[in-house]
């Protein structure tokens, strides 16, 4: 995958807003299309080698991630049953006619390109609509440009440009980036990953499908060694922009035997370049875990707006519909930031996952809900189910929950 150095608006909103994007029509009741059914926890770059691969793709299942994307160390029909074995699914390479794909329970579908010029619209189209005829219900996957690639790279004057012609053109049943935020202490362009991942909810929404984005896990170029905690606000942050789909960029550090030349002369992935776990292989078999217990619920949630909280200013105007009606310092703790997503459960219920902005410091906010908080339910990281929102200091009055760095919590209102 090429590296390249450098308030929202609600879901009613967002779907009024055709004539802007673009006449998309929704895929979803298309038996050809492919339709996701759980969240999706993906890798770029699986295991680069040949050897014990059953136990190399064991430890991506034991890490709890759902899905493999791309194809090495075998083709693609082996590594379909080793994922089937393990209890993975994979996107592999889409390379062969489309009647000799291969296929099967793991086969979630196809991998034709990564970061394509908006000049290869109409040429993937068809590929992909011959792929849905040879292969129904399989997902030709496609993944676009972060907003930070140049004109001449996205093959159009702006960014919104470029995604409202892939939609229109390619019309996909998932909506795909990469975009890797500067956290530096001498660089901050995590609004810039904002701004991406509203791009991709407005157009996911107007045309019902989910969209999915890569997130960074090792040190390249100017991107600096990520923390947990700054996974977890990459991670986090997309999920309440109402993501489906989280993706490790990278699983296996790429290029064996030359990790010291290129873009990625550190290495560091969650495996090294020889297949030696790193520190990052823990961190991702932790979050992974939250996610996939967080998943069920996820996948039943429509986002409806998103809102940035600064606890030293007035709440952000919202809509009637917003959960959460006030977040307030608690005593002589620091003013803390944060990012709402705002959601409607398929039940009619209202939810809200809030994450800590600050990926250096926890936060143990004040909260205020628009229901009362006896009727709160919080969704357990550990097991899924939904259990009473508990105060975490009840000696205080009103709500109070405690976040780790860059961490979030999901509560569903009545």
């Amino acid at each position: 995958m090429p590296v390249f150095l450098r308030r929202t608006h609600a879901a009613i909103a967002a779907c009024l807003s055709l004539a802007c994007l673009g006449t998309v029509p929704s895929v979803a009741a298309d038996p050809d299309r492919f339709v996701q059914d759980r969240i999706a926890i993906g890798l770029w770059v699986p295991p680069q080698t040949s050897e014990n691969l059953e136990q190399r793709y064991q430890e991506i299942a034991d890490a709890h991630f759902t899905v493999v994307i791309g194809t090495a160390g075998t083709n693609a029909a082996a590594q379909l049953a080793i994922c089937q074995r393990v209890g993975l699914h994979a996107l592999v390479d889409g390379s062969l006619p489309p009647a000799e794909l291969p296929d099967g329970p793991a086969c979630w579908g196809y991998l034709l390109t990564d970061e394509p010029n908006a000049s290869a619209f109409p040429a993937l189209a068809e590929r992909a609509k011959a792929i849905r005829q040879a292969k129904p219900g399989h997902l030709a996957y496609v993944n676009l440009f972060p907003n930070y690639a140049s004109p001449a790279q996205l093959g159009t004057p702006n960014y919104e440009e470029h995604v409202s012609r892939f939609m229109r053109e390619f019309q996909p049943d998932v909506l795909s980036m990469d975009h890797y935020p500067l956290m530096r202490p001498d660089g901050d362009s995590r609004d810039s990953y904002c701004s991406n991942l509203d791009v991709f909810r407005r157009h996911s929404l107007a045309a019902n499908i989910p969209f999915w984005n890569y997130f960074y896990s090792m040190p390249f170029n100017d991107r600096i060694d990520p923390t947990e905690a700054q996974m977890r606000w990459q991670i986090f942050t997309s999920l309440a922009y109402g993501a489906k789909g989280v993706l490790y960029f990278c699983y296996w550090t790429p290029g064996k035997g030359n990790a010291g030349t290129g873009e990625f002369p550190k290495g560091g992935a969650l495996l090294t370049a020889e297949g030696l776990k790193t520190r990052h292989y823990d961190e991702a078999r932790r979050i992974n875990a939250e996610i996939k217990q967080l998943g069920p619920t996820l996948m039943k949630l429509t986002s409806t707006e998103v809102l940035r909280i600064d606890t030293a200013k007035p709440l952000p105007e919202a809509s009637a519909d917003n959960p959460v009606r006030r977040l307030s310092r608690v005593g002589a703790d620091p003013h803390s930031q944060f990012i709402v997503g705002c959601f409607r459960h398929a039940d009619g219920r209202r939810a809200a996952l809030i994450v800590n902005h600050s990926y250096a410091y926890t936060a143990w906010p004040t909260v205020e809900f628009s229901a009362p908080n006896g009727a709160l339910k919080e969704v357990d990281k550990s097991t899924g189910r939904e259990v009473a929102a508990v105060d975490d200091s009840p000696e205080l009055p009103g709500l109070q929950l405690s976040f780790g760095p860059g961490d979030a919590r999901l509560i569903l209102l009545p």
